[in-house]
């Protein structure tokens, strides 16, 4: 079996960490594991498999010999390294927003546009995490008729702002517990007992860019050029688990029995829809795992050709670190 030397940019991070968690689980061939992340972290240690592996520092000079490099950085970041790991022959699969959009750039989910894979000049990107949850959940309605738009409204989990996120949830709830005050740093208001409707800046006509995402990004994913969709994206005060709301409307009428079982059998996804029985997806049950849990599918009441569907996923599993592995899977094919 061949190896393939891969690189983590960012493996001190918690996408990086999954990254590696992942690498082991799935039994990808790696030779040499190569940790990269910034000055500070540089000669930490972090144990992979029965190696122990010392982080070295992410420099223009760092990629020599590497066939993969997965991204679990920032835009800054990626930007600045793409052009070195290109040069030096390795296949950048990026989690960051930086070339999602680039023509140039295949953005891939390997359940549903693993082809595009292939036509990559040395960057692969990785979709928004809802964006992933999202189409898993619908792309085998595809296969039943055109999906014409969407509309979505997303539950993120505060896990979904990096690793301080569940600090500061944590932290407020302890200090209202006291009867104490705490000052929000993560986020823009409290999110213990509370939601907030806002993920992102502002980007266009009063939607976030959080929001615009899942239009722009599944519009390339879905080569569904003229697919409209209106989102609203909340921090809700869960650990983990992102889930969406969708109320999918198609060309043609899809019956509820003809979703759902297109969906059980979709690449993916797992059917949890028995509400009689109060079984559907939800956050506890998706966490830490990397099928997209999909239920709650019935017509809607205001639309013919519509469906209404709910999905959560584990959105630093497969909305981030499983989904980038996976496509390093099928560079190796």
């Amino acid at each position: 079996m061949k190896l393939y030397n891969i690189a983590i940019l960012g493996a001190t991070g918690a996408v990086g960490r999954e990254m590696m968690k992942i690498l082991e689980e799935r039994n990808f061939p790696v030779g040499e594991l190569r940790l990269l992340a910034s000055a500070r972290s540089a000669g930490q240690k972090l144990c992979w498999k029965d190696r122990e592996l010392t982080i070295q520092e992410a420099r223009e000079d760092a990629f020599g010999g590497i066939d993969i490099v997965l991204g679990a950085a920032e835009n800054d970041i990626a930007k600045k390294f793409a052009p070195a790991i290109v040069a030096a022959g390795a296949v950048f699969v990026d989690n960051s927003s930086a070339f999602r959009l680039n023509a140039d750039v295949p953005l891939v989910v390997p359940e549903i546009n693993p082809e595009d894979a292939k036509n990559h000049k040395g960057i692969i990107s990785n979709p928004n995490c809802t964006t992933i949850i999202s189409l898993t959940a619908i792309h085998a309605l595809r296969d039943l008729s055109t999906i014409e738009s969407i509309v979505a409204s997303s539950y993120q989990a505060v896990s979904g702002a990096g690793a301080g996120g569940p600090i500061e949830l944590e932290a407020e709830v302890e200090a209202l517990r006291k009867g104490e005050t705490y000052e929000p740093k993560v986020f823009q208001h409290q999110i213990a007992y509370n939601v907030i409707p806002q993920i992102g800046g502002e980007a266009y006509m009063g939607y976030t860019s959080e929001e615009m995402k899942l239009q722009n990004e599944g519009r390339k994913i879905m080569h569904l050029p003229e697919l409209k969709v209106s989102c609203t994206c909340v921090r809700v005060p869960v650990v983990r688990s992102h889930s969406v709301s969708l109320l999918v409307k198609t060309k043609e009428k899809i019956t509820v029995e003809a979703a759902r079982e297109a969906i059980a059998a979709a690449k993916g996804c797992k059917l949890v829809d028995d509400l009689a029985n109060k079984s559907y997806p939800m956050p506890l049950d998706t966490s830490d795992q990397d099928l997209v849990f999909v239920g709650r599918i019935r017509d809607c009441l205001i639309s013919d050709n519509a469906l209404n569907i709910w999905c959560c996923g584990d959105q630093v599993r497969k909305g981030a670190a499983t989904n980038a592995v996976q496509i390093a899977e099928l560079l190796t094919k």
